[in-house]
């Protein structure tokens, strides 16, 4: 799955142009690499979002292409 369309039906970005957005602003790195909106997200990755002066991280831990509110919590952890 696309990097944006993970953020977005995880929830971690509200909408999926933000998501596209924030990637194409270089703010978002998985495994410690700057990566494009198209980056193809797999299980055990860990995105790492830069907004400001605050960082997250999240490991990645189940990927699916739609989610409720309750599965969209579970698709990831974060760990900062």
């Amino acid at each position: 799955m696309r990097l944006d369309k993970y953020l977005k039906v995880s929830r971690i970005i509200k909408r999926r142009t933000v998501a596209n957005e924030v990637c194409d602003a270089k703010h978002v790195k998985v495994n410690d690499r700057s990566v494009k909106a198209s980056y193809d997200v797999k299980v055990g990755d860990i995105i790492e979002i830069t907004f400001g002066s605050t960082t997250t991280k999240y490991e990645v831990l189940t990927v699916s292409e739609h989610a409720t509110k309750e599965q969209a919590a579970e698709m990831f952890r974060q760990i900062k």
